[in-house]
């Protein structure tokens, strides 16, 4: 059986230097769980514009379901400047009142809640507060046993504390990165190195699952009790736009299909290199990667 699995939140196009891609975290979380294995679905809007068909367009053509994703009469669907600097590094500029900024939920879209084994949302969908509003009530309603997944995701000023500590209370697996633990270190008031801030995070929101991402250097799980650290593997980057997302659709995959926090480090460490090799944030994924999870039996529910 497949786990299913949802993004909600920003689904916009990346223009990168060689052209418009599809992203935001979310769909881009979506995208490489359903190139993973996963039935996977993106939560969002778009304007009725050229722009949001070409997107819905794009996405099926990936494979991808597009029926939660409504159509905005009065806003355009997102978009998002990128600069590519040293290292892959990506700068956004994110444009505001975006279709995905005005998020709404009906009857279809709470069964898609109900029926989640893992949901992955963030800060940045979070900046109109409407539309923070609606994914709370939504991740609200996922099963006790289901994975809600708050990528911290900081853009720009689109943040405030308030907004982090809620999504905090509301999850039980955090992603963050190595820019980001300072930022939340500061909003949190948490002392000590990286071990002790985690454990303090782990005990203080009951979190299941904690990720960790440091760019080259690799990443950290830690699941309240075990730790697990990778050194990253080397690879010739063209950018990381979507590296940390595909980084976290493993993980998913992972511990839904009950493997080990090694066997979960390693898969995501490979697929988030592979990505960083590639232009864009959801580049085909290869053969050999996705199947890694298609002979497996879904563990958990």
């Amino acid at each position: 059986m497949r786990p299913f699995i949802i993004g909600i939140g920003e689904v916009l196009w990346d223009n990168l230097p060689s052209g418009p891609r599809m992203g935001g975290a979310p769909t881009n979380f979506a995208c490489h769980a359903q190139a993973l294995g996963a039935d996977a679905r993106i939560v969002s809007r778009v304007g009725d514009d050229d722009s949001g068909a070409l997107l819905l367009r794009k996405l099926e053509e990936a494979g991808m379901s597009v029926s939660g994703i409504s159509i905005d009469p009065a806003h355009a669907t997102g978009s998002v400047g990128v600069e590519i600097v040293a290292g892959g590094q990506p700068v956004f500029t994110i444009h505001e009142d975006a279709a995905w900024d005005h998020l709404v939920a009906d009857n279809a879209t709470e069964d898609l809640f109900k029926q989640a084994d893992a949901v992955c949302f963030g800060s940045l969908a979070q900046r109109n507060p409407a539309s923070g509003e609606v994914i709370h009530s939504l991740v609200g309603l996922t099963a006790p046993s289901a994975l809600r997944i708050f990528d911290v995701n900081l853009r720009q000023n689109y943040y405030t504390p308030r907004t982090i500590l809620q999504s905090l209370e509301l999850a039980n697996v955090l992603k963050l990165n190595d820019a980001e633990l300072p930022k939340l270190a500061e909003i949190l008031d948490l002392t000590g190195g990286v071990r002790e801030q985690f454990a303090a995070l782990a005990a203080k929101f009951d979190l299941r699952l904690i990720a960790y991402t440091r760019g080259s250097e690799g990443s950290v799980l830690f699941d309240g009790n075990e730790w697990c650290e990778h050194p990253g593997l080397a690879t010739d980057v063209c950018d990381t736009v979507g590296a940390g997302d595909s980084f976290t659709a493993t993980v998913v995959m992972g511990i839904l299909n009950g493997w080990s926090l090694d066997a979960v480090s390693a898969a995501a460490n490979e697929v988030a290199a592979y990505v960083c090799s590639c232009d864009g944030a959801v580049p085909p994924m290869p053969e050999r990667l996705r199947a890694m999870f298609h002979e497996q039996v879904f563990a958990a529910g």
